[in-house]
């Protein structure tokens, strides 16, 4: 999960000068507030009770992309080098030192930056991603930036991912058994809890 991150000054240091930006107000051609709703016929054949993640396959540059994780929790994309590669897009990372922060504050140095197309149920999006090396269990991250563009609204719980459309609302199943694999915890029983409760076994005189 990232929740933020600065920017690595590049090459020479300028004076900055304040400037202020009016935003238009923006519209959206609004859906009924009813149209994005879950209910237990989303959950059906999902595993319950259950904490896992939202995990869900994509499309990039017409490949399948599986293992991504959907996280409203980050405030950026990201996506592992390897996965740029296998793309065959390693020529347009674009260099950018930027530091992103963990929940705890543990930070990672990016490569780079790259725009890529996401196509989820054939709806597709041009975003930027930040390239790391950390050493995370899934190909790629979809934050905000893109879970706010696509006015998407994920449930963990029901394991389901709804956005709007001019066709209507489109639904995108999650992955349960991939995102059990992915975050599995090996249970290691200490010693202590193998003794007998009722403390070592006395000897037989």
């Amino acid at each position: 999960m990232i929740v933020g991150g600065v920017d690595i000054p590049q090459g020479p240091t300028f004076k900055h000068t304040k400037v202020t930006i009016t935003r238009e107000k923006r519209t959206w051609d609004c859906l009924p507030e009813d149209t994005l709703s879950f209910n237990d016929e989303d959950a059906k054949g999902i595993e319950q009770p259950h904490n896992d993640a939202l995990v869900i396959s994509i499309l990039m540059n017409k490949t399948q992309v599986k293992r991504v994780l959907v996280d409203p929790a980050s405030s950026a994309n990201i996506i592992r080098p390897r996965v740029v590669e296998q793309l065959g897009l390693q020529d347009q990372i674009m260099p950018a030192a930027r530091v992103l922060n963990g929940f705890n504050m543990a930070s990672e140095t990016t490569k780079g930056d790259i725009m890529l197309p996401v196509n989820v149920a054939r709806t597709i999006q041009e975003k930027k991603f930040h390239v790391i090396e950390g050493d995370m269990r899934y190909n790629v991250l979809l934050g905000r930036p893109w879970i706010h563009n696509m006015r998407a609204v994920p449930s963990t719980l029901h394991q389901v991912l709804k956005f709007p459309t001019p066709e209507g609302v489109k639904t995108v199943y999650g992955e349960q058994p991939t995102t059990k694999e992915i975050f599995a915890i090996d249970e290691v029983i200490p010693v202590s809890a193998l003794t007998s409760a009722k403390g070592p076994e006395s000897k037989e005189e």
